[in-house]
């Protein structure tokens, strides 16, 4: 049986030899390790501390010793402190790549915080995932760095603590979930969410430890119930308490709107046997001896999780009532649930396991990625990519023939023709979910069986592409889109794009010359390739616009040079180029100073001004683009605006009273206020229309709200 491991309770000794002796390795690892040392500056105690952690964390995953190694250089190798020549010299090339590997995988943490979408940060990407493929070894060595990582920054500032929780709450502890890495999942899980949610964290951690000594005390009687229970039977098991990690109780918590009582599996134990057959013996005998929750009951043995863990669970009442989680599972299984695609890691007699179908099956996910890496648009949606393919929203779907195909959550049936094949997607001219006809709005679910009709030529629709229509939720599928329409429809994307920015060149006053600037800015070789961008869809004629009206004033033509103060209408809106015309803030995104805005002209209404990201504006400019106009906030802007906040908070005596003096404080005029309670969960929702200044003055007032005690989340709604 895998050990939980120890090794956090070590960290403060900082002596090679006795942490070594703590893990009693083989001496085979033992010698990799001492040979390596020699290599290594070891002056600086918190660099070999970490060094010797990461060698703990994947001694208790039963590493081999060349990955060993490679974890403990990894913290001098990323401070550029060794000489690669002689670690190449004395361990050879195979762990030299590891290393280079392992630093590959740092650009995962620019996922969390993606920024840029230039070639280089698709190549950064890329090397990434061809890195994570080619020796899956790494990962888990960065894996083990992360840990290390939010350990060290335990004393940091807050802004350091939260960035690494970020990054490590929305790729890295996914990622050890997705290969099925147990034992760097839970810590992972629990060190951001204690970054992350300090209050919640520490709410959880102080009612576990308040309960712990009646908890223990229970679990040892259950325990001792069920191995004597499974005894009689004759069937021999390991039978202990389970922890129960304070992130995982947290989101059950959150997920099922329950408190901490209520949950069933704070009292968690773990039956572990020799093979499947009695896996299904011991649930006999445990549903015989104990009343169970039906509802509580999974069988994942028989319909295992993606990331190929098996286990029974079943929830039944204990002594007194109380329910207990019961897992029950194979000796095999519980070492594939803690260690994942690292059990296909382990040395025996010299051969390697991991290469046989099970490591395929692990890391064939990031294959995908790298057979459509070529088609993507920009580096965003590469990385949006990966994380859909991270993390858990996946719906699992099948091909008449029995092929089954996973998905982001709310994929539709021209997702799932673009993840059959490119050419699949474009002849896709409809779909049946068995058997029966579905629009291409129709959102999959699990289990689904979907056949594609095709027809001979391919036709995609450009409707396809816009998000407002729902037909594709997928970057893969919009990218294969976009690069058809790139290679069959040049020319009338060039066409269509010179019409469009033909049109905006008139109002304003422009020439092709003011816009030289921007082919570098979007990265594009020639005038002709940013038309047929334009044409494309895939540059946004007010983002284009923007970035010219927006330059530094030295680099812009003469006639951009704005005067010292502009000013605006009733509304503090200037329409450039055009004069002095009305305008109002579109209802559907409320802009406020300091917004992107962008302004359309109506029918008898004037010019509405929406935000630049407005989900409505883009449909109606698809529309009608000759309407759209350049608009900006004036110099002077004096006005009000309204706006619709939206709160979710604990229901409690004194909420309304407290909001309402948070608003006064910052000056900010309530028009009306709508409450809703929903007992059951204790929740009360107060949406508001209220009289904001600017933007930075929402800003500052959404602050304010999330420190009044109860407040779950305050936001401005659209």
């Amino acid at each position: 049986m895998v050990a939980t491991r120890q090794s956090h309770q070590h960290t403060q000794v900082v002596d090679f030899d006795s942490r070594m002796a703590l893990l009693a390795l083989g001496e085979d690892k033992l010698a990799y390790l001492q040979r390596a040392k020699t290599f290594c500056p070891i002056a600086n105690n918190e660099q070999l501390n970490m060094a010797v952690e990461m060698v703990e964390i994947l001694a208790a995953l039963n590493f081999d010793a060349e990955s060993l190694t490679a974890a403990f250089l990894t913290p001098y190798f990323l401070a550029t402190q060794l000489d690669m020549d002689k670690i190449k010299a004395e361990f050879g090339d195979n762990l030299v790549l590891l290393l280079e590997g392992v630093e590959q995988m740092a650009t995962i943490s620019t996922l969390a915080h993606h920024q840029g979408k230039g070639s280089v940060q698709i190549d950064n990407i890329r090397r990434m995932l061809l890195a994570m493929v080619e020796d899956v070894r790494a990962v888990v060595i960065k894996l083990a760095e992360q840990i290390c990582h939010l350990r060290a920054v335990k004393n940091a500032d807050e802004e350091e603590r939260v960035i690494a929780a970020k990054a490590t709450a929305n790729i890295f502890a996914p990622l050890a979930n997705r290969l099925g890495i147990g034992q760097l999942k839970w810590e992972l899980e629990d060190l951001s969410f204690r970054y992350l949610h300090p209050e919640k964290y520490k709410s959880i951690a102080k009612q576990l430890a308040d309960k712990r000594l009646d908890r223990e005390a229970y679990m040892e009687n259950m325990v001792q119930q069920v191995s004597d229970r499974l005894h009689e039977a004759g069937i021999q098991a390991q039978v202990y308490g389970r922890p129960k990690h304070i992130y995982s109780i947290y989101k059950k918590m959150a997920q099922k709107h329950y408190e901490f009582d209520q949950l069933f599996d704070i009292r968690a134990m773990r039956i572990v046997v020799d093979a499947i057959q009695d896996c299904y013996a011991a649930l006999g005998v445990v549903h015989t001896n104990w009343r169970h929750l039906n509802k509580e009951f999974d069988d994942y043995i028989a319909t295992p999780k993606q990331n190929g863990y098996q286990s029974i669970h079943t929830v039944v009442f204990g002594p007194e009532g109380k329910t207990v989680e019961i897992q029950i599972r194979t000796e095999e299984m519980h070492r594939d649930a803690e260690l994942g695609v690292a059990a296909h890691w382990l040395y025996k007699e010299g051969s390697l396991p991991g290469r046989g179908s099970g490591y395929e099956q692990k890391i064939s996910w990031l294959r995908k990625l790298l057979q459509w890496q070529e088609e993507v648009v920009d580096g965003s949606e590469l990385a949006e990519e990966l994380k859909n393919q991270v993390v858990e929203d996946r719906v699992y779907v099948f091909t008449p023939k029995g092929d089954i195909f996973d998905l982001p959550l709310g994929s539709t049936p021209l997702d799932f023709a673009y993840y059959i094949h490119s050419n699949v997607g474009h002849r896709c001219i409809g779909a049946k979910v068995f058997g029966k006809i579905v629009p291409f709005t129709y959102q999959l679910a699990t289990g689904d069986q979907v056949e594609i009709l095709t027809q001979k030529q391919p036709n995609p629709s450009r409707d396809w592409l816009n998000p407002s229509l729902g037909y594709v939720k997928s970057s893969r599928a919009r990218a294969k889109i976009h690069s058809w329409f790139k290679l069959q429809d040049r020319d009338k994307n060039l066409q269509a794009g010179k019409e469009i920015l033909d049109s905006h060149i008139q109002k304003l006053n422009l020439s092709y010359k003011d816009f030289d600037p921007a082919i570098e800015r979007f990265n594009y070789r020639e005038f002709d390739d940013l038309l047929v961008a334009i044409g494309a869809g895939d540059i946004r004629i007010n983002q284009l616009l923007n970035f010219v009206q927006d330059k530094p004033k030295d680099e812009l033509p003469l006639k951009f040079k704005a005067p010292s103060t502009r000013k605006g209408d009733r509304s503090g809106i200037v329409v450039d180029g055009v004069g002095s015309l009305m305008s109002h803030m579109a209802k559907c995104c409320q802009p406020l100073p300091g917004d992107d805005i962008c302004g359309y002209i109506t029918q008898g209404r004037g010019i509405a001004v929406h935000r630049s990201d407005c989900d409505a504006f883009a449909h109606i400019t698809e529309q009608h683009p000759e309407r759209v106009v350049a608009v900006s906030w004036a110099d002077d802007v004096k006005a009000s605006y309204s706006l619709t906040l939206r709160i979710e908070a604990q229901d409690r005596q004194g909420l309304i009273r407290d909001v309402s003096s948070a608003l006064a404080n910052e000056k900010v005029n309530i028009n009306s206020m709508n409450v809703q309670t929903h007992d059951d969960r204790q929740l009360a929702v107060l949406v508001m229309q209220v009289e904001i200044n600017d933007l930075s003055a929402m800003n500052r007032l959404l602050v304010k709200l999330h420190q009044i005690e109860g407040i779950f989340e305050a936001k401005r709604q659209l």
